[in-house]
């Protein structure tokens, strides 16, 4: 099911399905794609979210309604889009301690060894619904039920740079030091984001994240490969 809203005198809120889940990831990422190979004259930029795709446009030359049709032929064709295999992105991940500080009581809130919680966050297959937040930011579906835990009460002033944490049903890497509420379970030396990289982020949506434990001490350079 799609639906349009009106967001703004310039912008206009695509929702391609009402639940979070893959069938609905995977037509977000099917209109990007054909977005991306057949541009519409006046779109300034496209922000995918889990479900829907701002879509900003030049209010000059463009308007709600005509942007509203020519969206409905685009989304008639997806199911003719092909999408690539994802990337996989591997993080290491230096768990609990001084840069987990809440594995102790997130382990104790389920009835769980920290042990046990590093393997099951660490097992997992990770899926980059969307980037967001901040800069960089990549909210990463596929938490095992076991681990979902609700956000802090009282937000964190400063999260430290490379802090993996879970949110909800959710879990994300910090990018750079931020306020945030999610709880923070262990820390990556990775460079999440890189301001003079080409692509910036190194996770985009689609991709696939796995984490692997490992000292801290491990020296990983600035947006190296590892997929």
């Amino acid at each position: 099911m799609t639906t349009f809203r009106y967001a703004s005198d310039q912008s206009l809120m695509v929702y391609l399905g009402d639940e979070i889940d893959l069938h609905t990831h995977h037509r977000v990422l099917k209109l990007l794609r054909l977005l991306d190979a057949e541009p519409i004259p006046s779109v300034r930029n496209l922000h995918p979210a889990y479900t829907s795709i701002l879509i900003v446009f030049d209010p000059l030359t463009q308007d709600h309604s005509t942007l509203e049709r020519m969206l409905t032929q685009y989304i008639s064709r997806l199911d003719s889009v092909a999408l690539p295999e994802p990337r996989t992105v591997e993080i290491p991940v230096h768990y609990g301690g001084e840069h987990g500080p809440d594995l102790l009581d997130l382990a104790a809130l389920h009835g769980l060894t920290p042990d046990r919680v590093i393997q099951i966050h660490s097992s997992a297959s990770y899926i980059v619904f969307f980037v967001g937040f901040v800069p960089g930011f990549a909210y990463l579906g596929g938490l095992p039920p076991e681990l979902a835990t609700p956000r802090l009460q009282s937000p964190r002033k400063r999260v430290p740079k490379g802090s993996v944490a879970i949110g909800g049903t959710h879990t994300g890497v910090y990018p750079f030091e931020t306020p945030g509420g999610w709880r923070l379970i262990g820390r990556t030396p990775l460079e999440i984001f890189d301001p003079d990289s080409a692509e910036l982020s190194r996770l985009r949506i689609g991709d696939r994240v796995r984490f692997a434990p490992v000292p801290f001490t491990k020296s990983v350079s600035p947006m190296t490969p590892t997929a």
